[in-house]
Order: structure tokens, then C-alpha cells, then sequence
């Protein structure tokens, strides 16, 4: 398609940027009502908790107070439970292995919790002390047959070092032997390939001499236009051969060739004039498109004031729900004689 450039309304983009800066002032104005509405309410809601946290923290004092007072903790109950000198107050759980108190059911006597512990102890101390000592003596038995054992291994190794000494050199003495040998050889084998390609060389000579013999005296050197012809009919020709064509087959081709700008020369009028059509019906479609676009334009404006005048009308409505919350339900603030009956008792 052909690039073009269409006509712009600048009245309709002037309304366009109008109306939207008008509700855009409308947003921030009821944006920043709302602000200030919220700023008055977090204040009071601040006040009200502050008021209650006082009245909690008086109730909490006259409670500790009460307690102080009237609830010592020796008047209770069961204050024997956690008597700081119930310990002082006691007597011990058994005064021996056969005191009568410690009975099956009292849990007051164990296996190994016996007065007899700390001879018990001592016995079994001496007992770990003896397993100690020859744990010990074991290990030092085991470290010298682990020396032994290290030391015949050393010597194993030392044998089979020199061992493999021994034979790294006889393979270094037969490797010798078997490079000179081949040294020998390859002498020789040098000196007949040198040989073959001197006889080589002068076969080359020879044969190049016979076949610049034969090409000066062939067809190809002395341009016999006959050795062109093929086998296969007149009309083909032996490429490697061919010497050019004759002047009629160059005016046979000429005027081939002249057809051909013709034929070209029709194909591009005709090219040309498909292209005059195509630009014709894109500025048709163009044109019908414009026109679409300003419509939709037009429609488009008349909802969005259609749209603002809606915005307006709800605005004015919730102002006047506000002033009627304000001055109507909310006329009666609550005072401090209505908290205070709150949290009076104890419980």
C-alpha cells in the first residue's frame, strides 16, 4: 500500500484535551475531599484509642492494687504447693535401704540408687581402670606387628624397584638394537625410491614431449572448425573444441533478443498500469476510512460528556450524603462519662 498522510481535526483534538484536563481537576478535587474527610477520621480514631488505653491501664492498677491488698499469697489455698521454704519444712525421702516409708508404691528406691553408691563406684572405677591398661598394652602390640609388617613391605618393594630396573635396561638395549636396524632399512629403501623417481621423471619427459608433438599437429591448435561438430547431430557442438559462432547464428540471436525488450517493455506498461488502479482504490479506502474514524470520533466525545455529566450529578450527591452524615448522624459524639462505665468490676 501506498504510504499516505490524512487530514487532522484540531478542534475535535483541542475539545478532546479540554475535557479531559476539566476531569482530571474533577478527580483531584474529590481525591483530595476524600483526603481530608480520612485525615479527620484517623484523628478521632486516634483520640479513641488513646482514651481507651488509659482506661485499661487505671483498671489494671486498681486490680494489682486489690490483689496487694486483700489476696496474699499465704491466704491461699493452696499456697503449700509453692511455699518457698516447703524444703526447709520437710524431712527426707529415706533415712536408709530399709526405712519403711519406702514402699513398692512410693517410687522412692531404684536399682543403683542405694546408699552403698559410692563404694559401688569405686569398684567399678578400679574395674575400668584395669580394662584401660590393657586396651593399651593391645594397642602397643598391635603397632609393632603394623611396624613389622611395614618394614618386610618395604623390602619387598625395594626388591621388585631393582627388578624393574633390571629389565628396563635390557628393554633399552634391545630397543637400540632394533633402531639400528631399522636405520639400515630405511637407508635403503631412500635410496631405490630416489632411483624409481629419477626413471619416472624421465618417462614424464618423454611422454610430455610426445604429447606437445601431437597437439601442435592436431585439429585443436590449428582451429579446424569441423572438429566441432558432434556425433549426436548439427545442431550440437564438442564444447572443449568450439571456436564461435558464424555471423548467422549471431543475427538469429540478436533479433531473439530484440523480441524479448519488446515483450518486456509491454509486461512493464502493463505492470505500471495495475499499479495506477491499486493507488486509486487505496485512496478511495483511505479517504472511506477517515471519515469512519471521525464519526467514531464524534460518538466517542458525546458519550464522555455524556459520561462527565453523570460523574457530576453522583458527585453532587454523595457531597450532600456527607453533609447529612455530618451534621445529622454524627451530631452526637460520645463523652468520657460513657467509657467510664466500661471495666469497673474485677472480673
Amino acid at each position: 500500500m501506498r504510504d499516505r498522510c490524512p487530514e487532522v481535526d484540531k478542534d475535535a483534538l483541542d475539545a478532546q484535551v479540554k475535557d479531559r484536563k476539566i476531569q482530571e481537576a474533577a478527580e483531584k478535587a474529590r481525591n483530595e475531599e476524600l483526603a481530608n474527610e480520612m485525615k479527620r477520621n484517623d484523628k478521632m480514631m486516634c483520640m479513641l484509642e488513646e482514651r481507651q488505653k488509659c482506661n485499661i491501664r487505671n483498671t489494671n492498677k486498681a486490680v494489682s492494687d486489690f490483689q496487694k491488698n486483700f489476696q496474699q499469697p499465704e491466704t491461699r489455698r493452696e499456697f503449700d504447693l509453692s511455699d518457698p521454704q516447703a524444703l526447709k519444712k520437710d524431712r527426707p525421702a529415706r533415712l536408709s535401704d530399709n526405712d519403711p516409708r519406702c514402699t513398692v508404691s512410693g517410687l522412692q528406691k531404684f536399682m543403683g540408687e542405694d546408699l552403698n553408691y559410692a563404694q559401688r563406684t569405686k569398684f567399678q572405677k578400679e574395674q575400668l581402670r584395669e580394662w584401660s591398661l590393657q586396651q593399651q598394652r593391645d594397642y602397643k602390640n598391635a603397632l609393632a606387628d603394623k611396624k613389622y609388617l611395614d618394614d618386610l613391605h618395604d623390602k619387598n618393594r625395594i626388591e621388585l624397584d631393582r627388578k624393574t630396573m633390571e629389565q628396563q635396561r635390557l628393554e633399552e638395549e634391545t630397543r637400540r638394537a632394533v633402531c639400528a636396524a631399522i636405520k639400515d632399512f630405511n637407508k635403503s629403501q631412500a635410496a631405490e625410491l630416489a632411483e624409481r623417481k629419477r626413471l619416472d621423471k624421465r618417462q614424464k619427459m618423454k611422454d610430455d614431449m610426445d604429447e606437445i608433438s601431437s597437439q601442435l599437429q592436431g585439429d585443436l591448435l590449428s582451429e579446424n572448425p569441423d572438429q566441432a561438430i558432434s556425433s549426436f547431430g548439427t545442431h550440437r557442438v564438442i564444447t572443449d573444441r568450439w571456436k564461435g559462432m558464424n555471423q548467422d547464428q549471431l543475427m538469429a540471436i540478436r533479433s531473439f533478443q530484440q523480441q524479448q525488450v519488446l515483450e518486456k517493455l509491454r509486461l512493464k506498461e502493463e505492470e505500471r498500469q495495475r499499479d495506477a488502479e491499486w493507488d486509486r482504490q487505496s485512496m478511495q479506502a483511505a479517504r472511506a476510512q477517515l471519515i469512519l474514524e471521525r464519526h467514531q470520533a464524534r460518538q466517542n466525545r458525546e458519550c464522555r460528556q455524556a459520561l462527565d455529566s453523570i460523574n457530576a450529578q453522583l458527585s453532587q450527591e454523595q457531597k450532600s450524603k456527607n453533609i447529612y452524615l455530618k451534621e445529622e448522624e454524627y451530631s452526637n459524639c460520645p463523652t468520657s462519662q460513657y467509657f467510664a462505665q466500661f471495666n469497673t468490676t474485677s472480673r
